[in-house]
């Protein structure tokens, strides 16, 4: 399923929703197709490795949520369908072409998940810094990780402080990446994580330098933990 079939099916369980909670279609008449649709659109967010943040995979399910009087009038249940759809919707519009398997470090992977989740979420400045700062924190972690000050020396002779990332992740490269058929690699991940700290600390952040952050961090995270054995079979 590509990304505008996705966007396309979520927009009709979307729509339906708000239909059947504001007099419009009746729900057995509806509900067949909606849950079809759902079935479809959670199996394609498993295969992305997006979680599945729809609440219900069946009309009658809504239909005793909207009516416990918590939600009394059509526009506090179009306000609730929002809050649960745009977010994910702009998540996939934002599109992350970089994919990301876990990597076993835990707090590496609840950062990632974090600003992936705080970029689809994001739509002034301020946030968009927040997800460059986030990937400076996903940076911190993934060099804390691997990086050994006896075996990783710095190649400018300066021994980098527990938050310096870039030094650290510079040194392991170095060592880790050492040699003529690696140079690509060392290329790769260098210019990748000077993407991503460069981006980190610009203050007219848009929603592309959010993204541009994001996946050269992934992808980063993505080279060392392979690097590093954490994708072995």
């Amino acid at each position: 399923m590509t990304d505008p079939e996705l966007i396309q099916a979520l927009d009709g369980i979307r729509s339906t929703m708000v239909s059947v909670s504001t007099g419009g279609a009746r729900i057995d008449d509806v509900n067949p197709q909606f849950r079809q649709s759902y079935d479809l659109v959670a199996a394609e967010l498993k295969r992305r490795g997006i979680p599945n943040n729809l609440p219900y995979s069946d009309l009658w399910d809504w239909h005793g949520r909207w009516s416990n009087g918590d939600m009394p009038n059509y526009r506090s249940r179009r306000a609730f369908v929002a809050e649960v759809f745009n977010p994910l919707v702009k998540r996939i519009s934002t599109g992350f072409p970089v994919q990301f398997e876990p990597t076993g470090w835990e707090r590496v992977d609840r950062t990632v998940s974090e600003l992936r989740d705080r970029l689809a979420a994001a739509t002034v400045e301020e946030q968009f810094q927040a997800v460059g700062l986030l990937c400076r924190e996903a940076l911190i972690s993934v060099a804390q990780a691997v990086y050994v000050a006896g075996r990783h020396p710095s190649p400018d002779g300066v021994v980098p402080s527990s938050t310096d990332a870039k030094r650290q992740l510079e040194a392991y490269i170095l060592i880790e990446f050492a040699g003529g058929t690696n140079e690509h690699a060392r290329k790769f991940v260098r210019s990748a994580l000077d993407l991503s700290v460069t981006l980190q600390h610009k203050r007219t952040a848009t929603i592309r330098d959010a993204a541009m952050c994001v996946d050269a961090t992934t992808a980063v995270i993505n080279v060392i933990a392979v690097a590093s054995g954490r994708r072995d079979p």
